[in-house]
């Protein structure tokens, strides 16, 4: 399959030390020499090698940049196709000028993920392993890093191409039932391995289903939403969990009036964290939309972390809230454990109705002033990952 060659700024976009323009295509090594000044020509390196040398504009003759330009000859490399990687300091001016030289002598700007897509075109990955090189890229966790590495290196390919070749297997052996009918033992045998092959495909298939929940949940995060009424402390169970004030916290009801995300790794658990606005009737307009907000991302939660005021009775917007997720994954989490306490008899009855969370999970009293019981709300958090698999 024929292309033209493409060009892109490899590394993150900003100041740093080193950074890196690559080029792939028919031409990639042809525009590097036009470019390129050293001891040798790009084209009579060895492939595999990495050159020092300078950057030149051939119109005005002028010293760009000194770089080491990085030779990689089809078709061992990532694309199959020619590459060379031109590696100079990470100045914000000195990279997009390079970036605009290849451009001038004969590269297009590549699409994003188009160098993915060569790979995948040319027949160097399949689509499961080209799927995989952004979830490592994004990885936000050691073992969601592991993951993404294991299926870029073929691990879900082989399990896919296994089941395949157990199903034409199946196939072959329906064809010789159907090609020669008149053999007894020939139709007896395929029934008996007809039945059995069958239902163990279709459970190692059920498996890997499974398992794609999970995947999803590595990929963005364990949607962990924090649920209650106005002021019982939502906000500062995001600052905490995040470790940093990115939420407005006040004494006054409502100060959240839309949802907030945030990603963290918590222990090893990859957390999307959602602080919401506080449910409930209210008649003002911006509120209104932030509560239905909440609700929107209540319905699409992993888990709940459901919160208490330690210092105020039950209301009836509690125990109708309580009533949407008490099926769900929640932990329930009494607050402001400093103040006085007017929940009263209604704890036992709430402590009852949560006894279908997993493993009888109890209430979990925190004080987010200074941070007591937030290790417990951390470790139930771990629990819930572990029963996802995820942790």
């Amino acid at each position: 399959m024929d292309f033209d060659t493409i060009t892109s700024i490899s590394t993150p976009m900003g100041e740093g030390a080193i950074g890196i323009v690559r080029l792939s295509g028919p031409q990639a090594i042809e525009i590097g020499d036009i470019l390129y000044k050293g001891k040798k020509k790009l084209s009579e390196v060895e492939t595999h090698t990495i050159n020092y040398g300078h950057i030149i504009d051939p119109e005005t003759n002028e010293t760009v940049e000194e770089v080491m330009v990085s030779v990689l000859r089809a078709p061992k490399t990532f694309t199959r196709e020619d590459i060379i990687e031109i590696n100079c300091h990470g100045g914000i001016l000195t990279i997009n000028r390079i970036l605009e030289l290849t451009m001038t002598y004969g590269a297009r700007m590549a699409e994003p993920g188009e160098y993915t897509k060569r790979a995948f075109l040319n027949g160097r990955i399949d689509l499961s392993q080209a799927e995989a090189v952004m979830d490592f890229i994004r990885s936000k966790t050691d073992r969601a890093s592991k993951v993404a590495m294991n299926q870029i290196e073929g691990r879900l390919s082989d399990l896919i191409k296994k089941q395949r070749q157990s199903i034409l297997e199946i196939l072959a052996q329906v064809e010789v039932n159907i090609d020669y009918p008149e053999y007894d033992d020939v139709e007896d045998a395929t029934t008996d391995f007809l039945l059995e092959q069958s239902k163990r495909i279709k459970e190692e298939i059920n498996r890997l289903l499974e398992t794609g929940a999970q995947g999803k949940i590595m990929r963005e995060g364990l949607s962990t939403v924090i649920v209650g009424r106005p002021n019982v402390g939502k906000s500062s169970m995001l600052n905490n969990l995040i470790q940093d004030n990115k939420a407005i916290v006040t004494e006054v009801a409502g100060t959240t009036r839309d949802v907030l995300e945030e990603y963290v790794n918590v222990r090893g658990v990859p957390l999307r964290l959602v602080d919401t606005a506080g449910i409930r009737d209210t008649e003002d307009i911006v509120e209104k939309i932030g509560v239905e907000r909440s609700r929107k991302a209540l319905s699409e939660a992993d888990l709940i972390l459901f919160v208490l005021n330690n210092n105020e009775p039950l209301t009836e917007d509690d125990q109708t809230l309580f009533e949407v997720i008490k099926n769900e994954d929640v932990i329930v989490i009494i607050n402001k454990t400093d103040l006085a306490e007017f929940v009263g008899a209604s704890l036992d009855q709430m402590a009852e109705d949560t006894k279908t969370f997993r493993g009888n999970r109890p209430f979990t009293f925190t004080n987010l002033k200074t941070d007591d019981g937030l290790d417990n709300v951390i470790e139930w958090i771990e629990r819930d990952a572990l029963l996802k698999g995820l942790a």
